[in-house]
């Protein structure tokens, strides 16, 4: 049988188990964060010369110059080009819904002006350059291209430069053919820290950004969090997580497999399943333990399950969105009769699959909706990667002069209670109407 834990909301114990399974420690140790460190510090002192020697050990392969790191436009095109006529029906499909969503996304500039003439607003400009990380170490990660590029080219980023490691030299030609539906300017052939330290503070041959995004490992994360304030990032992601509630009438070899879908992805994964029918729990685990031996990546699912997954009793419905609230999941599947009618009681969750034909599957590739999504339960403070992301705000004050004049009294008398005589009188000279 599948090593899954199994508890109830009403175990005197409960709420120490549950912290106990969601506790997840996104900080590197000292050892990742030396590494990190040491890489970033040899880029900033060597450029394209530690770059190129990072690639050889890590990536397993030698450029000639570092010129060859970059994947020029036409090798994109190339793989679009050969890659299975039904993979190019795919990424188009998911390419024009993922597009279609990211365009309700965008923020427009605004402004008003107050009686006296004094005009305030906000103006939104597209941020000039981006870096996108695509993960190429156990998996290869397409849909993750069209995620994070297209809402960038949505909100009119400037320029977009792709990175992605190419473990022993060999290009995945499903990646590199997303990068060019997505409209990926640049690609690079780099990964790990030392590409994260390359698009932060630039290289002769990689041109430095204004913001990183995308999934990476954990040395990708860590250097994520110590090149931020040169540059922005998007978030600092844990591992891939999946929370259903239930309430029994889904067939249980569905909800074994959607728990699945996410245990897959690597050993740290977490899977939950919140119901209140105990012969449903009962069900689920035996479709777990029949259908596990199907799966290509049925080892690492099994560790994910054994170690960060469980089945978990709730009285009822109440219940089981009151755990949901506390573990703010990354994807939160309502696999219920009525989803509609009590959505708006979830207030953490990073997306939320409503009803039975639901598989939170359609998120990661299709449905429009973006797959980059707050972990370990960030989502109780922050959401999903979308176009506003790639835009900033800039605040809009001209004032007239009679909305000066009246202004300039309160600042006056706020800055000198500051102590800030400097502040005051330059508005107070703009108040004079003399």
């Amino acid at each position: 049988m599948t090593d899954i834990q199994r508890f109830s909301t009403s175990d005197a114990d409960f709420q120490t188990r549950l912290t106990a399974l969601l506790a997840w420690d996104a900080v590197s140790d000292d050892r990742v964060q030396r590494t990190v460190a040491d890489i970033i510090r040899a880029i900033r002192a060597r450029g394209d010369a530690a770059l190129l020697e990072f690639t050889a050990r890590f990536d397993r392969w030698t450029p000639a110059a570092a010129a060859d790191l970059e994947l020029p436009n036409a090798r994109l095109k190339q793989a679009w080009n050969t890659i299975p006529a039904t993979q190019r029906a795919a990424l188009e499909l998911a390419a024009a819904r993922i597009r279609a969503y990211a365009e309700h996304q965008t923020l427009a500039s605004w402004s008003y002006h107050e009686a006296d003439g004094t005009l305030l607003g906000q103006q939104v400009t597209p941020l000039d350059r981006v870096g996108l990380y695509v993960p190429g170490g156990k998996a290869a990660y397409p849909s993750s291209v069209l995620m994070n590029a297209i809402p960038a080219k949505v909100a009119g980023v400037g320029e977009l430069i792709m990175v992605v490691p190419t473990p022993d030299g060999e290009l995945n030609e499903l990646v590199l053919a997303a990068a060019h539906i997505a409209g990926v300017d640049r690609a690079f052939a780099i990964g790990g820290a030392q590409a994260v330290a390359a698009l932060a503070y630039g290289t002769a041959t990689i041109p430095g950004v204004d913001k990183i995004v995308g999934p990476g490992n954990i040395y990708v994360a860590t250097a994520k969090r110590a090149v931020y304030g040169q540059v922005g990032i998007d978030m600092i992601a844990g591992p891939s997580e999946i929370l259903v509630i239930c309430d029994g009438a889904t067939d249980p070899d569905w909800i074994a497999m959607d728990l699945f879908s996410q245990a897959e992805h690597d050993e740290d994964a977490q899977s939950i399943l919140v119901s209140w029918d105990g012969v449903f729990l009962d069900q689920v685990a035996a479709s777990i333990d029949r259908l596990l031996p199907t799966l290509e990546r049925h080892t690492i699912a099994a560790a994910a399950l054994g170690t960060r997954g469980a089945l978990i009793q709730a009285r009822n419905l109440d219940d089981a969105i009151a755990v949901a609230n506390v573990i703010a999941p990354e994807h939160l599947e309502l696999s219920i009769a009525d989803p509609e009618a009590i959505v708006g009681r979830i207030r953490h969750a990073g997306a939320i699959f409503m009803g039975r034909y639901t598989a939170e599957a359609l998120g990661d590739y299709c449905a429009g909706p973006n797959h980059v999504l707050p972990t370990s339960r960030t989502a109780r403070f922050s959401s999903p990667l979308g176009v506003y992301d790639f835009q900033k705000r800039s605040s809009l004050i001209m004032a007239s002069r009679a909305g000066a004049a009246d202004l300039s009294k309160t600042a006056s008398v706020l800055a000198r209670g500051e102590g800030l005589t400097a502040h005051a009188r330059s508005a107070e000279y703009r108040g004079d109407p003399s």
